[in-house]
């Protein structure tokens, strides 16, 4: 066996169902907040491309962030780089049929992940959407997080841009994230009945970035990978001795997740959980507040953000651990959506986001004060608890009950 088909199932064997994650060192990944930092990552990304770029979003929309990377995809084309883009057949169901037909002019080779939609169809695979966001470019940068190629600055009303992160990776990890992408990719294109198997026979190019950061890349599916961000997530808190922050916009967990992060509570770490407070699905968002009484009870702080929609997927614990990725911790992500994480041991990246989400709650966040909380009108408490039955029920008749 060639050392450079070795070394690419080394990395194939990083994304099989682990105990542990397999942490890769010497990456070096940076925080990015937002589309003003993280569009222009990408646009710079993408213009100094030179063989292959991988873009999968969940939402592409024709808009000023949309029509940015449009740009800088058909500029990478005119180069000689071959540019696969997936979007989601439901997240992109109100894409413009002319951004679709611009793109593909260009030569952007594009792909719909279950582009059937109707909402006649009631079996369960309809629910299985593509959420993760990455782009990989040309083995030497991948970007993974929760924003989606839209402008986050655009919203119903004059508020502030949503509030999200996503990071750039450059380092050992590109590879692993690549491999998954282009794994992704050939399968859809093989089930859609086109040419699109990808026969890679180009050894891996390790790059010196100077990084100094172990980091991990979990994807969760509906075959190997189902329970990986969750497992991570649940060692991450059994084993927290001092700190706990999430943030998440849809924040819904099952039961081994409420009560593991109860139960660090009570040994006395700190459990902080920044949450929306601005929501853009009724549903979810009142599901969300049924549970906000048992956390309290169990000594959790809770902070709502009301200055714009919070979109984040992010998580901090021990002021070491930190995920940033697509995974919100409800049952949509946890137990039906692919989603993709990156997960970083190490202490400055770790303090950066703390710092972040500390200064986010500080300024902008609300804090749910417990007594204030229990006096809050029956008929609330109501409409949260028959919110979180009924999503309780669906999924139930889904089969994907938990």
């Amino acid at each position: 066996m060639s050392q450079g088909k070795r070394h690419r199932q080394d990395l194939y064997h990083a994304l099989l169902p682990p105990k542990v994650s397999r942490f890769f060192p010497d990456n070096r990944v940076i925080l990015l907040q937002n589309g003003a930092e993280y569009f222009p990552a990408l646009e710079a990304a993408f213009d100094q491309a030179k063989h292959e770029i991988y873009l999968e979003t969940y939402i592409y929309e024709d808009d000023a962030a949309g029509q940015m990377i449009a740009a800088a995809l058909g500029r990478a084309v005119l180069r000689g780089v071959k540019v696969h883009l997936l979007i989601d057949g439901y997240g992109c169901k109100d894409l413009s049929s002319a951004m679709l037909e611009r793109l593909q002019a260009d030569g952007v080779q594009t792909l719909i992940y279950r582009p059937k939609i109707s909402p006649w169809t009631f079996q369960r695979k309809r629910l299985r959407r593509l959420h993760r966001k990455i782009v990989v470019v040309d083995r030497e940068i991948a970007f993974v997080g929760g924003i989606n190629i839209v402008d986050d600055r655009t919203t119903l009303s004059d508020l502030p841009p949503r509030f999200d992160y996503a990071v750039s990776v450059q380092g050992p990890l590109v590879e692993v994230i690549r491999l998954s992408a282009q794994h992704l990719w050939s399968l859809v294109a093989w089930t859609s009945f086109r040419k699109g198997t990808i026969l890679d026979r180009t050894p891996p190019v390790a790059t010196t970035t100077g990084g100094r950061m172990n980091a991990a890349f979990l994807v969760r599916d509906n075959i190997r990978h189902r329970r990986d961000i969750e497992a991570a997530y649940l060692a991450a808190i059994d084993g927290a001795e001092s700190e706990i922050i999430l943030a998440n916009a849809y924040f819904l967990p099952g039961y081994h997740f409420r009560h593991a992060l109860i139960k660090a509570a009570g040994r006395g770490v700190r459990v902080v959980l920044l949450l929306q407070g601005k929501y853009d699905h009724f549903l979810q968002h009142y599901a969300a507040q049924a549970l906000y009484g048992s956390f309290l009870d169990g000594g959790i702080e809770i902070y709502e953000f009301h200055k714009s929609f919070l979109h984040a997927k992010v998580a901090v614990i021990d002021g070491h651990w930190a995920t940033v990725g697509s995974s919100n911790i409800d049952p949509f992500s946890l137990l039906l959506s692919r989603e993709a994480n990156v997960v970083v041991d190490d202490r400055e990246f770790g303090a950066s986001m703390a710092e972040s989400l500390h200064r986010t709650m500080a300024g902008d966040g609300r804090r749910i004060v417990r007594d204030i909380w229990k006096t809050q009108p029956l008929g609330l408490r109501l409409m949260s608890w028959l919110c979180f039955g009924f999503l309780r029920l669906m999924m139930g008749i889904s089969g994907y009950a938990k």
